[in-house]
């Protein structure tokens, strides 16, 4: 059976992303948007992926960057995945792939079109559902999803859930969509960009006893 990946997002120093790697995570992501209170160098990135053990990806979080930005950044700091958080025009998604994580925000009303928007963009490798623009720790309906899911003809994208995951309730968002992956960033937190290792391994146990 499919196991669902874990993402631990919004590191900023080595002992997050080891404790990470450490409770079973198969990702950790480094926000670049200075914005964002987990904000981080590339070059501090870069240094902290150097300590990842082998078959820990890297995803570096990117909201509403130029290309030349984004291209910048990565030469610093390139990363395994990229996510794209913001309101990406497809031009920019294509011209920054391959190996594309678009996030876009559940709307009843929009969501449905959002998939099938993305689920159309060769590089784009997955899909990201989150309740809010990022970091907020903001849940959804995770049922409405599921439905909006099987209302997209031909879907072939990885879907991924965030927002407002806890150790808590990340088994009934699995049961509930069957995602590929989660992830989380507020919801293991002691502070915005301080992972509780505590919480972080919570969270990888209760998603292993999600199963797939």
């Amino acid at each position: 059976m499919r196991r669902t990946r874990i993402k631990i997002c919004g590191v900023t120093d080595e002992s997050g992303a080891l404790a990470a790697a450490e409770a079973g995570a198969d990702a950790v992501g480094f926000v670049f948007h200075r914005e964002s209170s987990r904000n981080i160098s590339p070059e501090l990135a870069w240094e902290i992926a150097g300590m990842l053990p082998p078959f820990v990806s890297s995803v570096g979080l990117f909201v509403n960057a130029s290309v030349e930005t984004f291209t910048r950044i990565e030469e610093l700091c390139p990363t395994d995945l990229s996510q794209l958080h913001g309101d990406e025009p497809e031009e920019v998604v294509r011209a920054c792939g391959p190996n594309i994580i678009k996030a876009v925000r559940f709307d009843p009303a929009t969501i449905v079109n959002d998939l099938a928007r993305w689920n159309d963009v060769e590089e784009v490798s997955a899909i990201l559902v989150d309740g809010s623009r990022g970091g907020e720790g903001t849940t959804f309906d995770w049922q409405k999803l599921a439905a909006a899911i099987e209302g997209v003809e031909d879907f072939e994208k990885k879907i991924i859930i965030a927002g407002g995951l806890t150790p808590g309730n990340v088994g009934e968002a699995i049961r509930t969509v069957r995602p590929w992956a989660v992830d989380v960033s507020s919801g293991v937190e002691k502070r915005p960009g301080v992972k509780d290792p505590a919480l972080v391994a919570a969270f990888c146990k209760a998603v292993h006893a999600a199963g797939s």
